[in-house]
């Protein structure tokens, strides 16, 4: 299974966000949490499903930014 298989998008879950809970795992990571504490936060979880947030808001910000004059 590819990591970003394990982020769903379900307008009845998560109001349409992607969902593993995506936006709390990266607010936890950019807060300094460990993988280990996320884990332990979200039991459900498994740390490919970590790497999927992370993939997820990498291919998300994956594009062009064009220089302004």
């Amino acid at each position: 299974m590819n990591d970003l298989d394990r982020i769903t998008i379900n307008s009845n879950q998560c109001g349409g966000r992607p969902c593993i809970r995506v936006k709390d795992v990266l607010d936890m990571i950019a807060g300094g949490a460990t993988q280990g504490k996320i884990l332990a936060d979200f039991p459900d979880l498994q740390p490919e499903h970590i790497r999927a947030c992370i993939a997820y808001a990498a291919r998300y910000l994956d594009h062009t930014v064009r220089a302004t004059a």
